[in-house]
């Protein structure tokens, strides 16, 4: 194959503007304007878009069926640093042409692995002074690193719950690397998503021996993080299963539980992807909305998931209504802080042109961005919230509702006070009602 050897890679592909709801144009904005101003803050802030390096430019279009159906002019197929490097060319046109402030990667997605830790690690180094250099250039930033603990076969059984110390350290040796490298690249958080973290079958597996080492190595990440003076956020990003039948870090409340369980919730938060959640068996919003709510939500991997489909598709997100009820939750904590909204999102395995890259994250972006819109407009009528506070008011506007919101009654009292009220009266939910009103905004 004949291979591009210097850029414009993406020559058709203008730099994407905002041309307003009319326009036609699909590689144009039609709702997102990055620096107008929604609740007091740029749209730019709020949304903190970010895109993914391993969908965007190390997928194939591989599936369980089928070989790959894409290929890319700069990508002559091979594992070497100058490929890498200008794999980071075309990385860095796109980031620039589509506008957005952030990108994440893999170490392995970034830099080739070598013949041992060593050349791996050196691999990494030159590729990350190219990707230091880019940044500087762009002024594009690294929202996140991670280790890629999943593809190699040694990571077969897991990496942090390997049944083989030996495995376990070289696992915890990637993760040290890719602590360092990030630091270096100013990267303002640090992701674990432990694909392989998890069992096939209890018959060959220790359960507990496997979540006490895979809590050990997390204790070891943030003693690390300390000696090196270093301040990203560590996240952990659940999932229920695939690839192994469980995964430990199944959803936002089970990860929760562990971290309490290791004393480890002061130094952890959530990267959260819907199409996990819904692998999990909730609906797109659930783990965004509980994993808020526990003070633990630190970024989303925003796609979706097909229902018809029993994998992780990583599609696109597209569904306005999805968008404006993680949104609802992000306006509602005051921003993402350190995090964003990262598309780990692949374009399906027909779409092979340039352009469609371009058109997914697009597409992504003005659902979010209408997202936030239908968010900002609900938190200023304020009509849902005061219905919503309407429905609790009993725990607010009278003294047994006072005491059990405040923790401080009993069973007796409880006892006492339907001995002197009797049964209580039916309320309705009025759910058809908030799904009227909701649908005002969409």
């Amino acid at each position: 194959m004949t291979v591009q050897t210097t850029g414009p890679y993406f020559p058709t592909v203008p730099k994407i503007t905002f041309k307003g709801p009319d326009s036609t144009d699909p590689l144009s904005f039609r709702f997102y304007n990055a620096e107008e101003e929604i609740l007091g803050r740029k749209m730019k802030d709020w949304l903190r878009f970010s895109v993914c390096y391993w969908h965007t430019f190390r997928g194939k279009g591989l599936d369980p069926f089928g070989g790959p159906t894409i290929t890319r002019p700069w990508d002559d197929e091979s594992d070497g640093i100058e490929n890498a490097l200008r794999r980071a060319d075309a990385a860095f046109e796109l980031f620039t042409k589509l506008g957005v402030e952030y990108y994440t990667f893999h170490d392995r997605d970034v830099a080739p692995e070598g013949k041992d830790l060593a050349e791996s690690n050196a691999n990494f180094d030159v590729v990350a002074d190219y990707l230091a250099k880019k940044q500087e250039e762009t002024g594009v930033k690294l929202l996140w690193a991670t280790q890629n603990l999943f593809s190699h076969p040694r990571y077969m059984n897991g990496a942090f719950t390997n049944p083989d110390a030996h495995v376990l350290a070289y696992g915890a040796a990637q993760a040290k690397k890719v602590l360092e490298v990030n630091q270096r690249l100013k990267g303002e958080n640090v992701v674990f998503w432990g694909g392989r973290e998890g069992y096939q079958s209890i018959l060959n597996t220790d359960v507990k021996r496997e979540c006490d080492n895979m809590a050990a190595v997390f204790h070891a990440v943030v003693e690390y993080q300390k000696k090196i003076g270093d301040s990203a956020q560590l996240l952990i990003e659940p999932k229920p299963r695939e690839p192994t039948k469980h995964q430990y870090d199944y959803d936002a409340q089970t990860t929760y539980a562990f971290l309490q369980h290791y004393n480890l919730e002061k130094y952890f938060k959530l990267n959260i992807e819907p199409n996990h959640t819904t692998l999990a068996g909730h609906c797109f919003e659930h783990d965004i909305l509980f994993a808020s709510k526990l003070g633990i939500l630190g970024s989303v991997d925003s796609n979706t998931g097909d229902p018809l489909l029993g994998w992780d598709t990583d599609q696109f997100p597209m569904d306005i209504k999805q968008a404006a009820f993680a949104m609802l939750v992000i306006v509602d904590q005051g921003g993402l802080g350190s995090g964003g909204l990262n598309f780990d999102c692949k374009v399906r395995r027909e779409s092979t042109d340039l352009e469609d890259i371009f058109i997914g994250h697009i597409g992504a972006m003005d659902t979010f961005a209408r997202g936030l819109r239908i968010a900002a407009k609900i938190k200023s009528d304020g009509v849902l919230e005061k219905m919503l506070q309407t429905r609790y008011s009993s725990f607010t506007d009278s003294d047994i509702g006072n005491k059990i919101s405040s923790g401080k009654f009993s069973l007796e009292d409880c006892e006492t006070f339907i001995h002197e009220h009797g049964e209580p009266q039916q309320r309705s939910g009025q759910q058809e009602l908030f799904e009227v009103i909701f649908n005002r905004y969409v």
